[in-house]
């Protein structure tokens, strides 16, 4: 089961990223601007929440505090909120945004990842939590500044 617990915390992250990106390359023109969009700033501002996030609370990660050996070879910082479980739930919210069923086959591989490196000793599922909830934030925010931009261009050719 370790071996397992290991590989999955180290690459199953990439399953996110391939699904993500085989979606991106077969979708239209227009579809491919607005996930671009979506995904670069988005992805850069949920970056930023995170790294805000790391420095306003610190969360030792679990094989300091229970000394324990982690399954995965890790540094002893801060472990909130998680970058792995950041990265496959935005990918996972901002495809909400184009298809339902890639969206849900990619908050399954988020948890499944996320119990992994729980499961591994090197977050608290409070990191976990917490990368949900700045990726749902990030994806949010540029969805609305989106609808934003959109609506101001619209009432822009109208006139």
């Amino acid at each position: 089961m370790d071996s397992i617990i290991r590989f999955v915390g180290r690459y199953f992250f990439i399953v996110s990223v391939v699904v993500v990106a085989y979606y991106w390359l077969r979708a239209k023109m227009s579809i491919k601007i607005s996930l671009g969009w979506h995904l670069v700033a988005g992805g850069i501002l949920a970056v930023v929440l995170a790294k805000i996030a790391g420095r306003l609370y610190y969360d030792p990660r679990p094989f300091v505090t229970h000394h324990l050996v982690p399954l995965i070879a890790h540094s002893a910082d801060n472990g909130f909120p998680s970058d792995h479980a950041l990265l496959c739930s935005f990918l996972a919210f901002t495809m909400i945004l184009y298809s339902r069923r890639a969206a849900i086959f990619l908050i399954i591989v988020a948890l499944i990842v996320s119990w992994a490196r729980v499961a591994a000793h090197l977050h608290n599922p409070r990191d976990i939590v917490g990368s949900f909830v700045i990726a749902a934030i990030a994806v949010i925010a540029v969805e609305v500044v989106s609808k934003i931009f959109q609506a101001m261009r619209d009432t822009t050719r109208s006139r």
